[in-house]
């Protein structure tokens, strides 16, 4: 698996990888809501943060990460590559290559909020509204003790 930077040829790839992610694993956001985030992580959010992406053997993009400023702002990873490592890895280049200390979960993510325990974040703030001013709680997280 390799680690590199997409061109922006491919973030239409990158936004299927979220949208077949998020529809994995975010189960408590309405269809509007993702409907809504859909453009915004193609026109703006791509283009607002590093982005790193895993690559199979075959090339094809099985992930990515998005980091400014030392936050995880973004990680997502294709469902039919889940459990084979790739969030493992892009975190880990996130941390040791791009410096990043925080990341913000969605409270409802159990499975993203016990991979980022797992990893060594520990939970710092909440919000009761996530980005867009929706009911979506948000877990603030920093690595070690905060």
């Amino acid at each position: 698996m390799n680690i590199e930077q997409p061109g922006k040829h491919e973030h239409q790839r990158l936004v299927e990888v979220w949208e077949a992610s998020v529809r994995a694993t975010h189960d408590f956001l309405d269809e509007q809501d993702l409907i809504a985030l859909k453009p915004l992580i193609l026109e703006q959010y791509l283009d607002a943060v590093e982005l790193k992406c895993a690559r199979n053997e075959d090339g094809a993009i099985v992930g990515f990460s998005g980091v400014h400023d030392g936050n995880l702002e973004m990680l997502f990873v294709a469902p039919q590559a889940r459990g084979t490592g790739v969030g493992s890895l892009l975190i880990s280049h996130a941390i040791q290559h791009q410096g990043i200390t925080k990341v913000d979960v969605n409270e409802q993510n159990e499975q993203a909020l016990a991979f980022y325990r797992h990893i060594g974040f520990q939970v710092t703030g909440r919000s009761p509204l996530d980005g867009q001013g929706k009911p979506y709680p948000i877990l603030h997280m920093c690595l070690g003790t905060g």
